[in-house]
């Protein structure tokens, strides 16, 4: 069974989410800690191979005007790095809203600031995702 991966690509750590294999949930699966774009990119490609990923939804941050301000172009170089040695389908999402829900359910769950801190890129990567699935399940 093939599953897509959304991923919440930040300047220090990258949100990580799996779907299931019917393509019906989003499931936040990790952080990574960035270090360099190689080990990160050999990160994702190692849990491409063990959860059989055939496609990727990345967030993209948008200006809430619609432009592409410096966030943007740092995700789309990543993208670019990463389509140079993955070659599965890479699909960009909006993100505008996801940090926001992402932390507002935290807030709501009573989670505290410190582990908030923690997992907020989890669970953005997991609303990248299902927002993704959720539009393909109506399309």
């Amino acid at each position: 069974m093939n599953r897509i991966m959304g991923l919440d690509v930040g300047d220090k750590t990258i949100g990580v989410a799996i779907s299931d294999p019917l393509l019906f949930t989003a499931q936040g699966l990790k952080t990574i800690k960035r270090e360099s774009n190689k080990k990160d990119i050999k990160e994702i490609e190692d849990i491409i191979k063990e959860y059989n990923i055939n496609k990727i939804v990345i967030g993209f941050p948008k200006n809430m005007n619609n432009t592409v301000g410096p966030q943007g172009e740092k995700v789309l170089s990543f993208v670019d790095k990463l389509k140079k040695r993955i070659k599965i389908e890479i699909i960009l999402e909006d993100e505008r809203l996801t940090t926001i829900a992402a932390e507002r359910t935290l807030i709501e769950g009573d989670v505290s600031r410190r582990n908030r801190k923690k997992v907020i890129d989890k669970i953005a990567a997991t609303y990248i995702l299902q927002t993704y699935l959720d539009r393909k399940a109506r399309g």
